[in-house]
């Protein structure tokens, strides 16, 4: 097996563990944090926030290390979209997970105060909890924008080299499009659902499962691969 095969296998893996590390935090945490009474939700359910919040890394983790290995096919094709790719989706968009699970874990301490508190203090840890939910409300919509663009980048570098068929590269364009929409409209507050971001983000995780699948069984375009390396 050669080195681009490995590479895109890697590729098609990583998407697949960010993807699902990313779906079982929601999964984990999505009915708590949502819930009204959230703070005594999560006292009683602590060891699925943490869990919940060690997803969420696994998912940054995972998604941040497709840019590195990307990054000696890509820069044959264009060294400052690929560098751009690796700022975006290797470093900013992990910097923006942090924060999420930090608040996560913080929200576990106010909800245990929160409960030993007598009347007039329990509102002031109700209040922090309602500051410490906001932080995430508002990390999510900026995350979706520094996703979409990396994603943008990440598309049109496979677009020009073909190295993936074209209609899933365009696929992706037009679905990191959508998730910059919902994104910038969410930072704006034009919408106030995180559901209506998710679901205009939905297209993007649909095309990067599909994409997966195909660099884990079909692997690089061997003209493309053959091409970029002439160019070299």
């Amino acid at each position: 097996m050669n080195t681009n095969r490995k590479t895109a296998i890697i590729v098609g893996v990583l998407f697949i563990i960010g993807t699902v590390a990313g779906i079982l935090s929601v999964v984990f945490t999505g009915s708590i944090l949502g819930d009204p009474d959230y703070l005594i939700k999560i006292s009683a359910n602590e060891n699925q926030i943490i869990i919940g919040a060690l997803f969420v890394l696994i998912m940054g983790l995972a998604l941040a290390m497709v840019p590195v290995v990307m990054f000696p096919i890509f820069k044959k094709q264009n060294e400052v979209l690929a560098l751009g790719y690796v700022v975006f989706r290797g470093a900013l968009e992990t910097v923006i997970y942090i924060p999420t699970v930090i608040s996560w874990l913080f929200l576990i301490i106010v909800s245990q105060e929160y409960l030993k508190a007598g009347a007039p203090a329990a509102s002031y840890f109700q209040t922090l909890g309602t500051l410490l939910i906001g932080v995430y409300d508002q990390i999510h919509p900026i995350g979706g924008i520094v996703f979409s663009l990396g994603a943008l980048m990440f598309y049109f570098l496979f677009y020009q080299s073909k190295l993936i068929p074209r209609w899933l590269s365009g696929w992706g364009l037009i679905a990191a499009i959508l998730g910059l929409g919902a994104g910038l409209a969410g930072m704006f507050g034009l919408t106030s659902s995180l559901s209506t971001i998710d679901v205009l983000a939905l297209p993007i995780f649909l095309q990067e499962m599909v994409m997966a699948v195909w660099l884990i069984v079909k692997g690089f375009n061997s003209p493309a691969i053959a091409s970029e390396s002439a160019k070299a």
